[in-house]
């Protein structure tokens, strides 16, 4: 799907550090999504987890199906901004929890059997409930990301399945992926009813979980549409679930930066008004290079320059760019594909300012939706 951004139109504009959904690119990725869902008769919602951008939930609500939430304050945002259904997971819940949760959730994800046989009487009845199972099956990039690696705390395995106990049961889901393709879920697929297989024609539904890279370019669309659908005609028409996060966020828009002061140590240091650490955790934890716009690897264009935070965590540092000209104190820097999985991440350590959120429209207006200053460090400390 070829993306096309007009962030440098209203870059003037942009009052740093922001994150920009651009809606036009938000919206691509939602047709998409709605036309999986329409030709292979999967239901989709949005995992918050990955997209929580609440002044953008009416586009969100015209083509997905509700969210999928990871306890108790997900599932109260989604009942809150988005319309739809609302299925929550946890790896375990709290006693002070649970009570609203059920009334929040139209389906309800036990990750053991303890936890099952601990509120299964509050909850048959009240909401569709189901258990996380874990085919232990994945090729998930990153240990970090593998919720089938090996001592993984996220789903009931075979070995440990309790036949005994499923009465109430309506639905299975298992989650395995990350940023992977259709190919990658066939080989899940095959595990999840290779170990499971038995458990699905007792079932209503069974939840495909996230990690489907749907809208990336290259993305086997129709394989993906092949695999629901035969699985689908396999049981009877089971109604089936996908949540991607990722997927929805997709390459929608940047984080938007300013340098704020040049230094040389060595080599030429630019220090910026976002954060690796509080603002892009991930190129930290994955690790991974954030691309940025106009900017090249070392050696690739003649100035180069190391790029830093403004907090006093020393490895605090996005990587070294080389630019075609000097950077000066100023400049805006463009931190493509920033929206999905970074804003639900941020951190205000050090008492840096959190980014603005902020959308440009279809129409080409620039609109800052939520604006953070001290009193979320304050309130949160």
């Amino acid at each position: 799907m070829l993306k096309i951004s007009r962030i440098e139109t209203v870059l003037d504009d942009i009052q740093t550090p922001a994150y920009v959904c651009e809606e036009i690119l938000l919206e691509q990725n939602l047709q998409l999504l709605k036309e999986v869902s329409e030709r292979s008769g999967a239901t989709i919602l949005l995992a918050l987890k990955g997209f929580a951008f609440k002044a953008l939930a009416p586009l969100v609500d015209k083509y997905l199906s509700g969210c999928t939430c990871s306890g108790l304050h997900e599932a109260k945002f989604a009942k809150e901004f988005f319309k739809g259904s609302v299925c929550t997971y946890s790896p375990a819940y709290k006693e002070e929890d649970i009570d609203e949760v059920i009334t929040l959730s139209d389906h309800l994800i036990f990750n053991s059997f303890n936890q099952w046989e601990k509120y299964k009487d509050k909850a048959i009845g009240k909401t569709s409930c189901g258990l996380r199972l874990n085919p232990e099956v994945s090729s998930s990039p990153v240990d970090l990301y593998n919720p089938c690696g090996l001592y993984s705390r996220l789903g009931i395995t075979k070995e440990n399945m309790q036949y005994d106990k499923l009465k109430g049961i309506e639905g299975l889901h298992f989650h395995a992926l990350c940023e992977q393709d259709a190919s990658a879920l066939e080989e899940v697929l095959k595990g999840f009813e290779k170990r499971f297989g038995d458990l699905i024609p007792r079932m209503k539904w069974v939840n495909f979980g996230g990690g489907h890279h749907i809208t990336r370019e290259g993305y086997d669309v129709e394989k993906l549409i092949k695999i629901i659908s035969d699985f689908r005609a396999r049981y009877d028409g089971i109604k089936v679930y996908l949540e991607p996060g990722e997927a929805v966020g997709w390459q929608t828009g940047p984080l938007v930066a300013s340098v704020l002061d040049i230094i040389h140590n060595g080599m030429d240091i630019a220090i910026l008004d976002i954060s690796a650490e509080a603002h892009m955790p991930d190129t930290l934890a994955m690790p991974y290079r954030a691309a940025i716009r106009g900017a090249g690897d070392i050696g690739e264009k003649p100035h180069l320059y190391r790029l830093g935070g403004p907090t006093c965590l020393a490895g605090d540092i996005m990587g070294d760019y080389s630019f075609d000209a000097p950077l000066k104190i100023g400049d805006k820097l463009i931190f493509e594909d920033m929206i999905h999985y970074t804003i639900v991440k941020n951190t205000t350590f050090n008492g840096v300012k959190l980014p603005d959120l902020a959308v440009l429209h279809k129409d080409g207006r620039y609109e800052v939706t939520s604006r953070f200053g001290y009193e979320e460090y304050q309130r949160r400390n």
